[in-house]
C-alpha cells in the first residue's frame, strides 16, 4: 500500500521546552523508540483506522469511547539532530535531541472543528456518531489541553502550500533518492526557528504590501503566528512526505519550488511583475501536475 499523499511542516523543540512530566516521557521515547520519518504517514493512517474500526468507534484517535485520552495510546515522537539543521552564525538550534510529537489526537480535533464549520448539516449527521455540539465541545477540550497551545505538525494532502517555501533557504534542500515505493525516499528542507520566523515576517510584509490580506498572505500570517508558539532554539522542517511517490527522480532533482517562491518575494519587493509571473507560472505547472494525481491517480 502506498504512503498517504501528505506533506508536512514540522517543528522540533528542545526537551527543555516541555513541562517536566511530559519532557521525561519524550526523552524516554526519543532514546528508546523514536518514530522513523519514513513511517509517519502509515502510522497516522493506522491510528485513524484503528479508532474508526474499534468495537465502539472513537470520535478521535487516541481516546476512549467516553472521549477521554487513552492512557495506553502510544506517544509517537520524531527526533532530529541539531547537526542536521543548516544554521548561520546568528542562529542557535538545540540542545539535542530535538523532538517533534506527532500530536495526532489534537490535530484530528482541529480538523474536526474545521469539518464542522464547513460541512453541511446532513453530512455532519452522517459522519459524526455524536451531536455536533458534543463533537465540538470534545474537540475544543482536546485542543485546550495541548502543551504550548499549538500542534507541532501541520499537513497538506496532494500538494504543498506555496507560502511554506518562503521559510527556507533554497540551498538547504535535502534529497534522498530511492525507488518510489521505498519509504526512505525523501525531499525536505530544514532551518533554525529564528531564520524561519525572520523569513516568514519578511515574506508576509512584502506580500501584504503588494497583494493585500488574502490568499498566500493569510497563509504567511497564520504560519508566522504558529511559529511563535515554540521555543526559539527549535528547528523547522518542510517534508514532502508521501508526495515523493508521485514524482520521478528527475522531477525531484529539477524541482525549484523553494527558489521560485523566494524569487517571487524578492520580485514583489521591487515590483517586478514579469519575474513574478514567470516564477508563478513555473510553480503552477509543477504543482498542478502533482495535484492532478488526485483526480486521475
Amino acid at each position: 500500500m502506498p504512503q498517504p499523499f501528505v506533506a508536512y511542516l514540522r517543528v522540533y523543540e528542545p526537551l527543555s521546552a516541555f513541562d517536566a512530566p511530559l519532557a521525561e516521557r519524550l526523552r524516554e521515547v526519543a532514546e528508546r523508540a523514536p518514530l522513523p520519518h519514513s513511517a509517519v504517514g502509515e502510522r497516522e493512517r493506522e491510528l485513524w483506522l484503528r479508532s474508526q474500526l474499534a468495537a465502539s468507534p472513537r470520535l478521535l484517535p487516541g481516546e476512549l469511547p467516553n472521549g477521554s485520552a487513552d492512557p495506553a495510546a502510544p506517544l509517537d515522537v520524531l527526533t532530529l539532530d541539531p547537526a542536521d539543521v543548516p544554521v548561520d552564525e546568528t542562529a542557535t538550534v538545540g540542545a539535542g535531541p530535538l523532538v517533534c510529537p506527532l500530536d495526532v489526537r489534537p490535530r484530528a480535533a482541529a480538523a474536526l472543528v474545521g469539518f464542522m464549520a464547513s460541512a453541511s448539516v446532513p453530512l455532519r449527521e452522517v459522519a459524526l456518531g455524536v451531536s455536533a455540539e458534543t463533537a465540538r465541545s470534545r474537540a475544543s477540550s482536546v485542543m485546550a489541553e495541548l502543551s504550548g497551545g499549538a500542534v507541532h505538525v501541520v499537513s497538506s494532502t496532494w500538494t504543498v502550500p506555496l507560502p511554506w517555501f518562503a521559510l527556507f533557504d533554497p540551498e538547504a534542500k535535502h534529497v534522498v533518492l530511492a525507488p518510489r515505493d521505498d519509504p526512505a525516499r525523501q525531499v525536505c528542507w530544514r532551518t533554525a526557528m529564528t531564520d524561519a520566523r525572520r523569513r516568514t515576517a519578511r515574506a508576509h510584509a512584502v506580500a501584504r504590501s503588494a497583494l493585500g490580506e488574502d490568499g498566500p498572505v493569510r497563509v504567511l500570517r497564520d504560519t508566522g503566528r504558529w511559529l511563535e508558539h515554540f521555543h526559539p532554539h527549535s528547528a523547522v522542517e518542510l517534508d514532502y512526505g508521501g508526495l515523493v511517490q508521485l514524482m520521478d527522480d528527475e522531477t525531484l532533482l529539477a524541482d525549484t519550488s523553494a527558489e521560485d517562491v523566494n524569487a517571487i518575494v524578492a520580485a514583489l519587493e521591487v515590483a517586478d511583475a514579469d519575474e513574478v509571473a514567470k516564477r508563478y507560472e513555473r510553480l503552477r505547472e509543477f504543482w498542478g501536475d502533482v495535484a492532478a494525481h488526485e483526480r486521475y491517480g
